[in-house]
Order: C-alpha cells, then sequence, then structure tokens
C-alpha cells in the first residue's frame, strides 16, 4: 500500500519571518500519521522553515536544485547545500521553470540523478498544455516527459522518486482536472513507468495530482487508485491546508 505524500509548493511566496509564521499556524493542522507531509519553500526559507518544523511530522523540500556540485553558477543552490540545510524533497521540472527559465527534459533528468545521488528525493512535474489536451496528445507528452525524466535511473531509485502529474492548464487558473481525467492520465503514467522497468516498480512509485487541489476535491481526487496525494500550490499558503492532508 502506497503511503499518500501531501506536498505544499510555496512558489516565490513568504518572507523568512512569514514562513516561521505560516509554519506555526499549519503545524497542527497537517498531523497525518497516514500521510507524509511536505512543505516546498523558496531557498531563502529552507533554514528557518527545517528550524520550525523540528519535531513535527513536516519534512521540507527545496523548489529547485542546479545539477553541479558547486562551481561558478550565481545565483543556483547545490544538492550539497539542500542537504547540509536539511531537505528531504525538491521540486524538478515543474512547469513555470520549463516555461519561464527554458529547462529541458534533458535538464531535468540531470537534476533528478543528481537529487538521487545525494539523497534527496525528487519530485518530478510533468504536463501538458490546453492546446496540446485539445489536440489528444497529452500521454505522448507526458510520456516523453517521464521517459527522458528517468533516463539512467535505476528501478530501486525509481521505486523512492514522486512523479507529479500537473496539467498546465489547471495550474493556478481555478480550473481541475475532472477526477476522471487525473486518474487516466496518472494511471497512463504508471504504465509508462512499468514500460521502462516492470510491474513492481510502477506499484511501487508514487504519482501526485497538482493543479488548483483544494480542500473541496481533495478526498476525490486522492481516493482514487493512481493518485497518491497532491502537490498543492496556492492552497497550502492558507490553513485550509489542514483539510487537504486531513482529506477524509
Amino acid at each position: 500500500m502506497r503511503k499518500k505524500i501531501i506536498a505544499g509548493n510555496w512558489k516565490m511566496n513568504m518572507t523568512p519571518s512569514q514562513a516561521v509564521e505560516l509554519v506555526n499556524t499549519l503545524k497542527p493542522l497537517v498531523a497525518n500519521e497516514e500521510a507524509d507531509v511536505v512543505f516546498c519553500v523558496p531557498a531563502i526559507d529552507i533554514v528557518p522553515v527545517t528550524e520550525a518544523c523540528k519535531g513535527t511530522n513536516i519534512q521540507v523540500g527545496a523548489e529547485n536544485m542546479y545539477f553541479e556540485e558547486s562551481g561558478a553558477y550565481t545565483g543556483e543552490v547545490s544538492p550539497d547545500m539542500l542537504t547540509d540545510a536539511g531537505v528531504k524533497y525538491v521540486v524538478l521540472g515543474h512547469s513555470e521553470r520549463r516555461e519561464y527559465f527554458y529547462e529541458t527534459n534533458a535538464d531535468v533528468n540531470k537534476k533528478v540523478l543528481k537529487a538521487l545521488e545525494h539523497g534527496i528525493t525528487p519530485i518530478m512535474c510533468c504536463g501538458e498544455t490546453l492546446e496540446q489536451r485539445e489536440q489528444g496528445v497529452t500521454m505522448d507528452f507526458i510520456r516523453q516527459q517521464v521517459k527522458v525524466g528517468f533516463q539512467n535511473v535505476t528501478a530501486d531509485q525509481a521505486k523512492t522518486t514522486v512523479i507529479a502529474y500537473e496539467p498546465i492548464w489547471a495550474i493556478g487558473t481555478g480550473k481541475t482536472a475532472t477526477t476522471e481525467q487525473a486518474e487516466e492520465v496518472c494511471r497512463g503514467i504508471r504504465a509508462c513507468i512499468a514500460e521502462i522497468y516492470d510491474d513492481a516498480t510502477a506499484a511501487e512509485i508514487r504519482i501526485q495530482y497538482g493543479g488548483s487541489v483544494n480542500a473541496g476535491n481533495a478526498a476525490e481526487l486522492f481516493a482514487q487508485p493512481d493518485i497518491d496525494g497532491g502537490l498543492v500550490g496556492g492552497a497550502s499558503l492558507k490553513a485550509d491546508f489542514g483539510k487537504i492532508v486531513n482529506y477524509k
């Protein structure tokens, strides 16, 4: 039985002092032994949030990471920096990174490999645009993202990773894929993993849904056989995140 994983992606929100205040508000609301709870926060918030989360069920994730150990890469954050600060997860290949910062599938693959090398669990994002969905190429596009993203990743490593399916047209728009649409794609992603590796690996990997997840739709989405939790954007910055974590 796969354990649910519900992660908040704060994006470019929350100063360090605001972040600690939010954590202190959310701590009693997100207690749930049946799910892994992760706060993926801006780099400048990682240290204070990690301190504020000590002694709780909350694990801390980063929103991005570079694929080199160190060097002349101004503005980037290395895996060693993240692990030393207590980071356990990292969001990689988010559609906003792909669109605004021109990250390619190959870039995401390098980051996935480096994260795994350092014991950080990648939350690898994939998802289609509205145009791609209307053209009927959703799974073709997502399969390519997954296959390239997992290139040279071993089966044992793949079992520890998380995939987040986020239809780009549903991120921050208030639109949500229907439960049937979300489950269909997550099931297709699991089938793709089975093709790359085997059924056992596909059965272990956790696949999240993201895209305007809220307290009203979380229970129905997370009840689907191939949806193992959510990557939550705006709603993770509010007390309602507690209702999403405790979705039953």
